[in-house]
């Protein structure tokens, strides 16, 4: 399929999808006259990559995984092939994002302890 194929299969901007391509993400076949051609499986790739990204991967984290993955919930790599850098990477993240959870977590507390302050029926539905 054309990159407007794909884009349009995936709600991905045709300018993502040639950006994902430059950071080694899609690896298209080029037709005779130079187009690019996607096979099928382009359509999962960008989507994992969009989930990926969305969920705070930065695309070199990606280069590194994507091809162990699977599925959307299944990263098969193996040992042998999980460098020390790409470990450090994924640790990173792993940091990062329990640091966000712990923050969100806080201020989830935060707001909780004041709602249940200034409103004692917090946990109670409002009547009108």
């Amino acid at each position: 399929m054309k990159i407007g194929d794909l884009s349009h299969r995936t709600g991905v901007p045709t300018r993502l999808l040639r950006y994902y391509e430059e950071q080694d993400l899609l690896h298209p076949a080029r037709a005779g006259n130079g187009y690019r051609d996607y096979d099928e499986a382009a359509v999962r790739d960008v989507q994992q990559i969009r989930g990926l990204l969305d969920s705070g991967l930065t695309t070199e984290m990606i280069r590194a995984i994507l091809p162990y993955l699977s599925g959307p919930e299944e990263i098969l790599l193996p040992p042998e092939h999980l460098t020390p850098e790409t470990a450090a990477l994924l640790s990173a993240h792993l940091d990062r994002i329990q640091a966000r959870i712990d923050c969100l977590a806080r201020n989830r507390d935060r707001l909780s302890a004041y709602l249940a302050a200034v409103r004692p029926d917090t946990g109670r539905p409002q009547t009108s």
